[in-house]
């Protein structure tokens, strides 16, 4: 191999920033915030009137904040079974786009593996997952297990304190806990945003998703906004990142 190939080689991770104990490490500063809104969602879920049984499968099997959020004012509200799945379906395609995101490093690996990631990616272990893809230009199938299993049981477990908990907190957006998921999404946009170091880029694409979003939800629905401005504003970056 010339000294020029060589050159041109992408950047390895080393092997030990490659098992699952890394992953479960990368994963730590985000604990907090998973805490939070885990501990506040149990509360709006017992609020809503589920049982701990009824909090407990929801955080296992549809393990989604926003989703959980809305499920459980749509309950409490009285709504149809069918209008909640539909609400929460649409709430959720995003995660077809940050599956598609991170798909490229793992096309290795069979569909069965694939879908044991895919099933416990979220926002924020994607937020993890992306930063650390544009720091070595790869990301390990142990390290993301490691990354997403710590995030998946750490969500149950808050889900389940708030839950208990929450028999004591009669109005749960008197202390801000409705708030707490758009808290935590805040700052993870901050530090992707500080650790790309491409304001112009991002805040133009930020701001035309913000446009869109508002647009969209007041002529259509909020759920239509969020997911016409997730996948234009993707595009427009990804235009944006081969134009450059």
């Amino acid at each position: 191999m010339t000294q020029e190939t060589a050159g041109l080689a992408e950047p390895a991770v080393p092997d030990t920033e490659d098992n699952f104990l890394q992953g479960v490490k990368d994963c730590l500063p985000t604990l907090l915030g998973y805490l939070s809104i885990g501990f506040a969602a149990g509360v709006v879920e017992k609020t809503a009137g589920l049982t701990l049984a009824e909090i407990a499968l929801m955080s296992t099997l549809l393990y989604a904040g926003s989703a959980q959020f809305i499920a459980a004012g749509m309950i409490a509200a009285g709504s149809t079974v069918s209008g909640i799945i539909i609400t929460i379906l649409f709430v959720n395609l995003r995660h077809l786009l940050l599956s598609a995101a991170l798909s490229p490093y793992f096309r290795h690996l069979t569909p069965l593996r694939n879908l044991l990631l895919g099933a416990l990616l979220t926002d924020e272990t994607f937020g993890v997952a992306i930063t650390r893809a544009a720091r070595s230009r790869r990301i390990s199938e142990r390290w993301m297990h490691g990354l997403n299993l710590t995030a998946y049981l750490n969500w149950i477990i808050a889900n389940m304190a708030g839950a208990f908990l929450g028999q004591w907190i009669a109005e749960p957006e008197r202390y801000g806990l409705d708030f707490a998921l758009p808290a935590m999404f805040i700052g993870l946009l901050v530090l992707t945003l500080v650790s790309r170091s491409k304001y112009a880029a991002d805040i133009a694409v930020g701001l035309t998703a913000v446009v869109l979003a508002v647009v969209v939800s007041i002529l259509v629905s909020p759920s239509m906004g969020v997911i016409v401005a997730t996948v234009v504003a993707a595009t427009l970056g990804m235009v944006v990142e081969q134009w450059k």
